[in-house]
């Protein structure tokens, strides 16, 4: 059996509103999360929807890993026990659905293609003021939210996680370092395994190899840098592309769409 790499540590752990019960049918809410933070292990009777504005938040449902890039969500089925993790600081909000409005939902955990209907709801969401939370017109904006992420297409896992201990350390050189362009072989070599072993434990623990997952990763780290204004040819060489073709290449493959006609959807 492969060795297991040591949890993260967190340096702040953040505690959920409610744990027994929810004191509305439909319950959203912002939080923003410091870099190194974490939720403890949950398990609650009712479903919850994340969405991530800004950083990437990590769970972890039942066996599965996830990760929530922007332009992704993350459906937490009912009785699904999970925790929340993030490496760098990151703004998300979480929608709290009671067991009987989620008929129409997935009956497992999943990552949610979040459509732009549905991301202009939550943005607008964002800048409503507390003392909305009781108005008759914002719990039907709520309905109505609901009805879209039940909507909207699943995916699995975008990013797999491993807690394989030898593959584990290669990936988060990796995501400390996405620009980093050095060949398989000699990612392999640094860290003392051969290239084939690299490509076995890849596609053994995580379903792809690691030229997919890395190609993910930068497109996780390319979203935030592009809605902030950067260009593509900026963001391109930042992540380690030659040029700015080959950069929407990638992303054009794992999204269908070229980098300016995806922000447009915002």
């Amino acid at each position: 059996m492969a060795k297991r790499a040591p949890s993260p540590v967190a340096a702040h752990v953040r505690q959920p509103p409610f744990t027994e019960q929810l004191p509305v049918p439909i319950f959203f809410r912002i939080e923003h999360m410091p870099a190194h933070a974490t939720y403890p292990a949950l398990r609650h009777a009712w479903g919850e929807f994340v969405y991530s504005f800004s950083g990437v938040t990590e769970v972890k449902a039942g066996t599965q890993h996830f990760l929530t890039p922007p332009h992704l969500g993350l459906w937490i089925a009912p009785d699904t026990e999970h925790t929340g993790f993030n490496h760098q600081a990151a703004v998300h909000c979480s929608l709290y659905i009671r067991r009987d409005l989620c008929s129409r939902m997935p009956a497992k955990s999943c990552a949610v293609i979040v459509s732009p209907l549905l991301r202009a709801i939550l943005e607008h969401l964002r800048t409503l003021p507390r003392e909305q939370a009781m108005d008759r017109a914002y719990a039907r904006l709520l309905r109505v939210l609901v009805d879209q992420v039940a909507a909207c297409p699943t995916t699995g896992s975008f990013m797999p996680h491993t807690d394989d201990a030898e593959l584990e350390p290669i990936l988060q050189s990796l995501r400390d370092h996405p620009e980093d362009n050095r060949t398989l072989s000699e990612l392999a070599a640094a860290f003392h395994m051969t290239e084939r072993t690299l490509m076995r434990r890849s596609q053994k623990e995580l379903g792809m190899s690691l030229t997919e997952w890395r190609q993910r990763l930068r497109l996780v780290h390319a979203l935030p840098m592009l809605r902030s204004g950067r260009s593509v040819e900026s963001v391109a060489l930042d992540l380690g592309y030659a040029t700015s073709s080959a950069f929407i290449a990638m992303f054009r493959r794992l999204t269908g769409t070229s980098p300016a006609r995806f922000l447009s959807r915002r």
